[in-house]
């Protein structure tokens, strides 16, 4: 069993019904699948690779020698308790937002001006994707990005778009200790350009642990806590993780595109073509910001009470 891999360039195509098919089935079966022939500039994508690990390398590697994660497993393993770390991750990351440049915690040449340019890119096939989620759940064009984007005027967007820069250094024992410990993801769109070498990320499937193979160039796409509201279901969130490894640094940039913290995110107000006649809203309506306040302190725990702990409109 094997993560579907997927062939965007057919969807403007004669297979495109096909390709709308197997998103379709992949967001309702997975939660996650890889795009190849996705649009972003294979010269851009290799510029992002090297400058991250550029980055690592020289301003972060040594750091996180002395990082609260490797204090952590060393005090374990002096105690010879046999237990396991439990509350903390094997990972190196910072984040880059919009408008904030001048702060991104990378001063690598050229790393700036070209992570601008990826997410671009990335923010671009975002909107693809969430015009193709809209057309394979029935919605009109545009109604996620709409639901995301609470407040838009004059075309100037107010959802959340961050990337996380990450790295999973090699762990001496990477039996005790999460990469990234098992979660699902709080806001809408997740875009993942992951490591084309070193495996490490797996998403949970009918129960099963299944890696995300590593495939050059792709794109990961998985969905959020609030495209299973917005689809009332019908899309599921995936449960992933990320294994730490003895050997190899993990390399995973992840673009988040989520609602305004102030969007109100529901089931959609209209039927779906999916939905029957007396179908139920299985979900309440919300401030996406007050479920990010309730995702905070529950992120690592099961996901269904953080949709009956949120305040509701």
């Amino acid at each position: 069993m094997a993560v579907p891999v997927i062939d965007f360039s057919k969807i403007n195509g004669e297979e495109r019904e096909k390709t709308l098919s197997e998103i379709a089935r992949a967001c309702e079966e997975w939660g996650f699948f890889q795009l190849v022939n996705h649009g972003i500039p294979l010269e851009i994508l290799d510029k992002v690779k090297n400058l991250s690990s550029d980055c690592y390398k020289t301003e972060r590697e040594e750091a996180f020698k002395t990082s609260t994660p490797v204090k952590l497993l060393n005090e374990l393993l002096q105690k010879n308790s046999g237990e396991k770390l439990e509350n903390i991750d094997w990972e190196d990351n910072f984040t880059l937002l919009d408008h904030n440049e001048n702060e991104w915690s990378c001063n690598t040449s050229n790393f700036k001006e070209t992570m601008v340019e990826y997410r671009g890119e990335v923010r671009k096939l975002a909107s693809k994707m969430m015009e193709v989620m809209d057309e394979n759940l029935g919605l009109p064009k545009g109604y996620i990005k709409k639901a995301f984007n609470e407040g838009m005027e004059d075309g100037e967007e107010t959802a959340f778009f961050g990337t996380k820069v990450s790295h999973y250094p090699p762990c001496p024992h990477p039996e005790l200790v999460n990469g990234l410990r098992a979660h699902t993801d709080a806001g809408g769109v997740v875009l993942l350009f992951q490591d084309d070498e070193y495996d490490g990320l797996q998403v949970l499937k009918d129960g099963v642990w299944i890696d995300v193979q590593p495939l050059p160039n792709a794109i990961v796409i998985n969905t959020g806590d609030q495209i299973e509201v917005l689809s009332n279901g019908r899309y599921k969130s995936a449960w992933h993780r990320v294994l730490a490894r003895e050997k190899g640094n993990r390399r995973s940039i992840a673009s988040f595109y989520n609602p305004s913290y102030k969007a109100a995110i529901g089931p959609p107000e209209m039927k779906t073509e999916a939905e029957e006649e007396g179908s139920e809203k299985k979900y309440p309506k919300y401030v996406f910001g007050d479920y990010m306040d309730v995702y905070a302190n529950q992120k690592f725990m099961p996901k269904e009470p953080r949709f009956l702990a949120v305040k509701t409109l």
